[in-house]
C-alpha cells in the first residue's frame, strides 16, 4: 500500500477556551506579585488571587466582557 503522508489518527486541537485558561501556578505567581506591590501586606488573599484571575484572564483572552444591556427610551 502506497503511503500518503496522511496519519489515520485525527489530529488533537486545543480549544480556545482551554488554551487562554491560566493554570493555577500562573495565578499564584501573578497573585504573589501582587502581594509584594502592596507592600507585603497580610489580609488580602482572596483580592489579590481573584485580580491575578481577572488579568490573567484578561491577557489571554479567555474573559469576555458581557455587554451591558440597553435600555429603551419611552
Amino acid at each position: 500500500m502506497a503511503k500518503t503522508g496522511k496519519t489515520s489518527s485525527p489530529a488533537i486541537r486545543k480549544s480556545p477556551s482551554v488554551a487562554s485558561q491560566p493554570t493555577r501556578d500562573q495565578i499564584a505567581l501573578r497573585a504573589y506579585e501582587i502581594y509584594l506591590e502592596r507592600g507585603g501586606a497580610p489580609g488580602h488573599e482572596l483580592e489579590d488571587w481573584t485580580r491575578a484571575e481577572r488579568e490573567l484572564l484578561e491577557k489571554n483572552g479567555g474573559l469576555r466582557r458581557k455587554a451591558s444591556p440597553r435600555t429603551v427610551a419611552a
